[in-house]
């Protein structure tokens, strides 16, 4: 039934249908900004108390007649009259009608809120909002030290959550700040309901650790730990005989798919040390299952292609214009993007000749 749901193709520029394409545009945007003189950036990540179940049917009925799609009778039936009830044991209390949220775990229910949500678009230029599913990030771009209009995006984002019902949780929200100026400034923090945003050095944005000197060391480190503790796992299950079609399946499931998580969006700009930490858990599964493992190098080389190909071919995606095809001479080959500093050059995203 959520097929026959379809997002309209206007919204596309507004919504993210995969985490990697969150975490590149977020990058992406704020590294083109940094290789500018003078600037700075400041991400704010916005955490909702109970945001699926704080949509109210009515509100998104009006939103989706506004944009076209004609189930909105369906929708509004669907979201509304839940029969509710708490088991504890074999006793069961009086049922409970709901009519307001979206049911947890349903599949459509995310897309409804990506619905709910789209007119949630940012109200200055050097500001950018970036969400996916009920993740919100505000990306200001500042400039000459002029953070008005980051201030006041923050502002009407408040304003705009509390005509949706939304609730803004200052407690879970939080803000980091990337400076690379060699003269440091301090950065008078930001409120939101009279409550002060705390400022981090380091944030976990759907599923990647994100620092404020943009490396990937505190993420690598996260993920070589993890997939090392996998590795027990692995060598029990080759102690109990595994063939190596099986050692290899488990491997491939629990172990490599939290090295190469999002790895078109990081793993371009890390460093050889790091590199060198994640393909080491790589050899030692290797030696565990006795079988060839794909390096994470050519994983990355064979996702970063898919990607590419993927995003020339959708006229809609955020990253499409990044794309610049070359002469016609030359069919099937794209320019590199002009960048001056060596953080940009090496992002995944501002190297389409590498994937």
């Amino acid at each position: 039934m959520a097929a026959s749901l379809r997002v309209p193709r206007k919204l596309c520029s507004f919504l993210f249908f995969s985490t990697d394409d969150a975490i590149s545009t977020t990058l992406h945007t704020a590294l083109t900004h940094l290789d500018k003189r003078n600037t700075y950036v400041r991400m704010l990540f916005i955490d909702y108390s109970s945001a699926f179940n704080t949509i109210v049917p009515s509100k998104l009925v009006i939103k989706l007649e506004t944009l076209g799609p004609a189930l909105c009778n369906w929708v509004l039936d669907f979201m509304t009259g839940h029969p509710q009830v708490v088991r504890v044991g074999n006793n069961i209390s009086i049922p409970l009608i709901l009519n307001t949220g979206a049911p947890q775990g349903c599949v459509l229910s995310p897309l409804l809120y990506s619905l709910f949500t789209h007119d949630c678009v940012a109200t200055h230029a050097s500001n950018s909002i970036i969400k996916f599913a009920d993740d919100t990030t505000v990306v200001g771009l500042i400039t000459n030290n002029d953070k008005m209009a980051y201030r006041e995006e923050v502002r009407a984002l408040g304003v705009w959550c509390q005509e949706n019902n939304l609730t803004l949780n200052v407690n879970k929200t939080k803000e980091m700040i990337v400076d690379f100026r060699k003269q440091q400034r301090e950065h008078p923090p930001i409120h939101i309901d009279g409550t002060v945003v705390e400022r981090v050095v380091s944030f976990k944005f759907l599923g990647v650790h994100i620092t404020d000197k943009l490396n990937w060391s505190t993420h690598t480190d996260s993920i070589v730990k993890k997939a090392q503790q996998r590795l027990f796992n692995l060598r029990r299950l080759k102690k109990f005989g595994l063939s190596l079609k099986a050692l290899t399946n488990f491997y491939r499931c629990t172990i490599e798919s939290i090295l190469s998580g999002c790895i078109t969006a990081w793993y371009g700009n890390c460093s050889a040390h790091n590199r060198k930490a994640l393909q080491r858990v790589v050899r030692s599964a290797q030696r565990i299952t006795g079988g060839k493992l794909p390096a994470l190098q050519d994983t990355y080389t064979t996702r970063c292609h898919r990607k590419a190909i993927k995003i020339i071919k959708d006229n809609n995606h955020p990253s499409h214009c990044l794309f610049t095809p070359l002469s016609s001479r030359r069919r099937g080959q794209y320019r590199c993007i002009k960048a001056g500093a060596e953080r940009l050059k090496t992002a995944s995203i501002s190297r389409p000749s590498d994937c």
